[in-house]
């Protein structure tokens, strides 16, 4: 899925400026990296609204016009009010074609029900992630990563490395750190119950 957005350079700065940019359906922004200096920016909050509701949008290569020309960027940061839907700030960071990146995936579950820990063993899925941080490079980032639990049988797990990536996609793993996924809990063993109800009678 591809994102394109709509900015304007900002010249003015400070609360009371970012504070007149919300009155005019606006939210003030930064893109920063690269060999460029950073550049202040606005960008119309209902667009921005819309496309932060997309999951795919948090882990997308997002191309940004700004003055005629088109950044490649990743969003790194967006603050939105307490309970309001208002976008209150966002930070993209620049991204070069020939230079790799490291973003969070989502990781999307598939088949929970057809696990033979779950369908015939009676256990539960736990999820100990919700999503990885991957490196690639930018035209190869995917929008999320799934994970096939039709095999995992009970008190098995899937571990990061387990994870099947993309072509050009590999996990960024610290050491020989290889933190658990996903589990499946084994159904609690009746014997204690069955202990329960043999004693019963005699008390």
């Amino acid at each position: 899925m591809k994102f394109e957005l709509n900015a304007q350079a900002r010249t003015l700065q400070g609360s009371g400026a970012s504070r007149r940019l919300r009155r005019a359906n606006k939210v003030p922004g930064i893109i920063y990296g690269g060999s460029a200096a950073p550049e202040m920016i606005e960008i119309p909050h209902n667009d921005l609204l819309l496309a932060l509701r997309k999951e795919a949008f948090h882990s997308s290569v997002i191309s940004i016009k700004l003055d005629g020309k088109v950044q490649t960027v990743l969003l790194r940061d967006s603050q939105m009010h307490a309970y309001k839907p208002l976008v209150l700030h966002v930070d993209f960071q620049r991204v070069d074609a020939t230079h790799a990146v490291h973003q969070k995936v989502p990781l999307h579950f598939v088949n929970a029900d057809l696990a033979p820990g779950v369908k015939i063993g009676g256990g539960t899925v736990s999820h100990a992630m919700t999503e990885v941080d991957v490196s690639c490079l930018p035209q190869d980032l995917p929008a999320f990563i799934e994970v096939d639990l039709k095999e995992l049988q009970a008190g098995q797990t899937l571990h990061v490395s387990q994870l099947v990536y993309p072509k050009g996609v590999k996990p960024v793993m610290h050491g020989s750190d290889d933190p658990v996924v996903v589990a499946i809990t084994a159904k609690r063993a009746v014997a204690e119950e069955s202990a329960e109800d043999e004693a019963a009678p005699a008390a």
